[in-house]
């Protein structure tokens, strides 16, 4: 019998890439072919590119050359490959370019490269598809697209307007997920609270029962499977306030992830920035008294063209009163085609660099402050990592609290007097803190 097409995979970018890179391989597998590790040896590469940035798309540019390098054969996708003509003048003999979302494209052309060799009727694959995450935690993103026209974006050009998923889409994707053993959903789109909008906030049928196409309420029945629920790109919009009881209740996490991206008004107005209200430090403390235990998140851009030392200090100051829990921070890119490059002189890259060294000095000790309050407490940590010696009947682990989404926010360092399993989630009586991590000391399973 011949052996199936064996295809390396390459996914680079955001979360939401990351979704579209598992529903491609849900497809690949689902026909037969086989993952290969590496792309030497396998009859075929994807590189699932980004596109948002100078830097990214120079590392998708880097990743296409190494596939095409070592294997010769590659297919493009994602967001880079809206811009075909970067892709082709670097890279003539790539054997497809698609955008992103592009599924069927991505499929036509593996067919057309190494044809599967299966009955796919009789091949199974997983009821929640192939994950490129851990078993305990996915990413479940509710839409595509942006209506926003923030000056320094590209992603609608990339990916277009709003497009929702109907509600009893999403949340029979979710009861997936859970049965077959997700611990932790992370919701995700381009703008999350702006979910449902494009259907008019549709109903459709879920257990019996029609739930709306609505971010309240999409969040309110996702609630209801008993694990974690993370919700990430959330703008201040007012109707975001109601998400706070939720998280009071614990039925969602008590975790925003609210990209602010600056506080100087006028920074705000020239990046065309939707929800931008003077009274965002008045509703920080007002969701705070709501739900005490509220995580917040964000990330912020320094240099943005015509940024003064005035703006960059309000900034300062709207952290220092603000006090953010978790805070990314960016110098500002000139992506090409962005309309912000033209609305002001660039600011000096020199000047980019001392800014974001003062800010994220400044949110290390607004982070280091939040942080030792929680000494003492005890708090449910998920596991992502053990690190027990063999023959050891206890050892360490990493792990998540509530505050901390993988990959962007800080790690709870577990000592455990028995072994802890991944996904499992322990109660850790917090010992001390850093600047970004937790140590403790399991007590409770």
């Amino acid at each position: 019998m011949n052996q199936p097409p064996r295809i390396s995979f390459v996914s680079l970018g955001c979360p939401k890439a990351l979704v579209d890179s598992e529903r491609i391989i849900t497809r690949l597998r689902a026909e037969g072919y086989e993952l290969a590790r590496h792309h030497a040896g396998a009859d075929l590469a994807i590189v699932n590119t980004c596109g948002f940035l100078d830097s990214a798309r120079a590392e998708s540019l880097e990743a296409i050359g190494a596939a095409m390098a070592e294997n010769g054969k590659v297919i493009v996708t994602g967001c880079l490959g809206a811009e075909p003509e970067k892709i082709t003048t670097a890279f003539p003999n790539v054997l497809a370019v698609t955008g992103p979302q592009q599924y069927e494209s991505v499929l036509a052309a593996v067919h057309r490269a190494a044809a599967p060799q299966h009955d796919p009727h009789t091949d199974l694959i997983p009821p929640q598809g192939i994950k490129l995450t851990p078993r305990h935690y996915a990413y479940l993103k509710i839409s595509e697209g942006c209506n926003n026209r923030c000056t320094f974006c590209i992603i609608p050009k990339l990916r277009g307007n709003l497009v929702s998923r109907p509600a009893a889409e999403v949340l029979r994707e979710a009861e997936r997920l859970v049965a077959a053993g997700v611990k932790e959903l992370l919701v995700i789109s381009q703008d999350t609270s702006a979910y449902g909008v494009d259907l008019k906030y549709a109903a459709s049928e879920w257990k019996g029962r029609e739930v709306r196409a609505q971010f309240i309420e999409l969040a309110r029945a996702l609630g209801e499977f008993g694990v974690w629920v993370r919700l990430h790109y959330v703008y201040p919009y007012p109707h975001v306030d109601d998400a706070i009881a939720l998280m009071a209740d614990g039925k969602v996490l008590p975790y925003l992830d609210v990209p602010f991206q600056h506080a100087s008004p006028a920074v705000l107005k020239r990046m065309r920035r939707p929800a931008a209200q003077e009274r965002t430090l008045e509703r920080i403390r007002q969701w705070r008294a709501a739900c005490p235990d509220l995580t917040l998140r964000s990330t912020f851009i320094v240099g943005f063209p015509g940024e003064t030392e005035e703006d960059f200090s309000l900034l300062l100051d709207w952290l220092g009163e603000a006090e953010l829990d978790r805070v990314g921070c960016f110098r500002y890119e000139p992506v090409a085609g962005a309309v912000a490059n033209d609305l002001a002189a660039a600011v000096p890259d020199a000047v980019k660099n001392e800014r974001h060294h003062r800010l994220m000095q400044h949110q290390q000790e607004i982070s280091h402050r939040r942080l030792k309050r929680r000494i003492g407490r005890r708090e449910a940590v998920i596991i992502d990592e053990v690190e027990s010696k063999p023959g050891s009947r206890s050892g360490n682990a990493k792990g998540r609290s509530k505050g901390d989404a993988p990959q962007i926010d800080g790690t709870v360092y577990v000592q455990s007097h028995r072994p802890l399993r991944v996904g499992e989630v322990a109660i850790v009586k917090i010992e001390r803190a850093d600047a970004y991590d937790l140590y403790g000391a399991a007590v409770g399973y």
